[in-house]
């Protein structure tokens, strides 16, 4: 069950909101609590209920050593034995994950580098895994530290179930969310909490199921290879995953806090107009920050952060983002896309260092350039297929002997004879493209305005009430009569 489908919005979600302040009204509040855990495991159940016992397992295994782990008085044994607990439960965790996630791809390496030919299991990845384990291996090194105690089981499974998040998170600590689900004040309806939801929640799903499918159809047609490419047609495929991945995860991150307020529980802001950035640091402050905030807290730091010499610190950065790109799948491709991604880290470090400064236009072009094209090694799955879609963006010499027989008719048909118009005004790939390129130029729009928190955040009116609804009223009718696509981190 996806946030976009029509199960959810209309089946799923009133009828987890009505049932848990039903029995909050009636004092039941234990019960309450239990609902909201049992909803939570049928969401999750519902995408395959054969992994609903290792959501579980995973469950009870870290709450068990979570309780375990709290600093007790001071003593070198005690610390140690700790020590060797929690090393060994976060490399439980690693190790369930790096079954499901990692396994086919170790094989094909060792397949690849010794002339071996062991099957590959293809093992389906459980969805969320690589969050749910995050999520708990933060409360266990929290816990460690003393910064988080939990005696209640029910809180704890609550803590990592809770669907909103579940299976693309944001990437929770335990310490922001347990005031709030152990507040009283969040018992009962709030009204407030419910207009804020609804209305970002409109905003969420319109990102995803008009702007984010849309872009997808242009981005899957170039990366995939069932087009030829010229310079526009290049442009036009990074671009249009660029749009895709942004208003994709920023629709999933809006749909996640909406849907949460409806339960009065603020989830952390995990997506704040990334493509505003004026340098890769700043964009890492921006896009998915609660994986930011992990890799930093539970990585970079403990490797040394920013202590030691230059070079060490630059060595921490790659490791850190390499690992990160790793974390996103098993690919070669992604650890590529890391280590793009840390290397530009160091060298804006090392620019900083030196005083240099660059006008804010050329800032943000050069972030954002970079951003596209570290996009292409992200989605292709090849290296030749990313560099098949990047040296067509440097190809100046197709902008104008590219043919119009190489074009689809399905990127001329859309505009009938206005096409022919276009194909006499314009250069072939152009024309060909002149409705992406129409919806990149709404797409840079949209990013430069203020952010769906940001609107929701500087109050309700008439005018942008009625806007929400309109959106939420075409989203859903685009997935009632077409086939919602899955969010893009679901793959994560």
């Amino acid at each position: 069950m996806i946030f976009s489908s029509p199960q959810f919005i209309l089946l799923f979600l009133p009828i987890a909101f009505f049932g848990y302040f039903t029995l909050n009204r009636l004092r039941l509040i234990l019960a309450g609590k239990t609902w909201l855990v049992a909803a939570s495991l049928f969401f999750y159940a519902y995408w395959n209920i054969a992994y609903l016992p290792l959501l579980l397992g995973s469950v009870f295994f870290n709450y068990a050593v979570g309780t375990g782990l709290s600093p007790r008085p001071a003593s070198d044994r005690s610390r140690f034995s700790r020590l060797f607990v929690l090393a060994g439960s976060i490399a439980a965790n690693l190790s369930l994950l790096g079954y499901f996630k990692y396994t086919d791809f170790l094989i094909h390496n060792i397949n690849s580098a010794f002339n071996t030919g062991y099957a590959l299991p293809h093992i389906l990845l459980p969805l969320g895994i690589s969050f749910f384990t995050f999520t708990q291996i933060a409360y266990l090194v929290d816990s460690f530290r003393g910064e988080a105690k939990e005696y209640d089981f029910l809180n704890y499974a609550l803590f990592v179930t809770y669907f909103p998040h579940l299976i693309a998170g944001p990437i929770l600590h335990h310490r922001e969310m347990m005031p709030q689900f152990e507040s009283r004040w969040n018992l009962g309806i709030r009204y407030r909490n419910i207009v804020l939801g609804l209305f970002i929640f409109s905003i969420g799903f319109f990102k995803k199921a008009i702007i984010a499918d849309t872009f997808a159809v242009w981005a899957d047609a170039g990366f995939d290879g069932t087009t030829a490419l010229d310079f526009f047609g290049a442009w036009a495929t990074s671009l249009s995953y660029t749009f895709q991945i942004y208003f994709d995860f920023s629709g999933y991150c809006d749909m996640a806090i909406g849907a949460s307020l409806l339960f009065n529980i603020w989830l952390p802001i995990n997506f704040n107009s990334p493509y505003k950035a004026l340098d890769i640091r700043d964009f890492w402050r921006r896009w998915h920050m609660t994986l930011s905030r992990f890799l930093r807290d539970y990585l970079y730091i403990p490797l040394g952060g920013n202590r030691g010499s230059d070079a060490r610190v630059y060595l921490n950065v790659m490791a850190t983002f390499i690992l990160g790109g790793l974390w996103h799948g098993a690919s070669w491709m992604f650890v590529l896309w890391g280590a793009l991604h840390g290397a530009a880290v160091v060298v804006h470090r090392v620019w900083g260092g030196l005083g240099l400064r660059m006008p804010k236009p050329a800032a943000w072009l050069l972030t954002f350039s970079f951003i596209n094209i570290t996009w292409v090694f992200f989605r292709a799955k090849t290296p030749l297929d990313a560099l098949r879609v990047i040296h067509r963006m440097m190809d100046i010499r197709s902008l104008f002997n590219f043919r119009v027989i190489d074009i689809p008719t399905s990127s001329l048909a859309w505009g009938g004879w206005f096409s022919d118009y276009l194909l006499k005004a314009l250069p072939a790939g152009l024309a060909a493209n002149t409705l992406c390129f129409v919806a990149i130029v709404f797409a840079l729009g949209i990013i430069s305005q203020k952010n769906s928190f940001e609107f929701m955040m500087g109050g309700q009116n008439t005018a942008k009430l009625s806007g929400a609804v309109l959106l939420f009223s075409i989203a859903m009718y685009s997935v009632m009569v077409t086939k919602s696509s899955i969010f893009l981190y679901f793959n994560f």
